[in-house]
């Protein structure tokens, strides 16, 4: 209960300050300081969409993951990854899974995209892929990226999805390469 308020007190400062950016576009004078303010706007309704697509879900239903996986990258990419040239690509399997495990599964895409994007060098044209598919027993995420291969920064960004994979009894490979990182998780499919 304390997390879903802390999280719609957020949301309303989010609001707020996009509120107020609305109306300094509108008394702006200027066409380029409005386009600034407007896309600034557009940005931080970018991190709404996806703060609401990383909240826990309230009630325990199944759903697809594909469908949500797919709203959450697309939040992803407004928010963060188009501005920094960063193409993400997808190719998901529709799979019906409990909303708990599709929400600790989320966390980890965002967590794994996100790191990915850091490794990724500005001067590079970057590409991350999600790949989702299942089987009658598992679920199996794969993340691939274009970026750096620096496996010491990459073991610091994994403390958090390494305790998302253990609370739904999965497993993690990470490789790295001269083109990349592929990270796989594999988590069981409940019957």
């Amino acid at each position: 209960m304390l997390l879903r308020e802390f999280a719609h007190q957020v949301e309303d400062e989010f609001v707020s300050v996009i509120e107020l950016l609305s109306e300094a576009a509108r008394r702006c004078d200027g066409t380029e300081a409005r386009a600034i303010l407007t896309s600034v706007q557009d940005r931080l309704e970018s991190h709404v969409c996806l703060h609401h697509a990383l909240q826990m879900p309230q009630f325990v239903t199944t759903i697809d993951l594909a469908s949500y996986l797919q709203q959450l990258c697309r939040s992803i990419s407004r928010s963060r990854l188009e501005y920094e040239g960063i193409a993400l690509s997808l190719l998901l399997q529709p799979l019906k899974i409990s909303s708990e495990r599709c929400w600790l599964l989320g966390m980890i895409v965002f967590e794994l995209i996100t790191a990915s994007a850091r490794r990724i060098s500005f001067e590079a044209t970057g590409a991350i892929r999600l790949e989702v598919w299942g089987t009658a027993s598992s679920v199996t995420c794969c993340v691939v990226d274009n970026g750096t291969t620096d496996e010491a920064r990459a073991r610091l960004d994994r403390s958090i999805v390494d305790m998302l994979v253990a609370r739904l009894n999965g497993t993690m490979d990470i490789r790295f390469g001269p083109d990349g990182a592929r990270t796989v998780i594999e988590i069981p499919h409940p019957a």
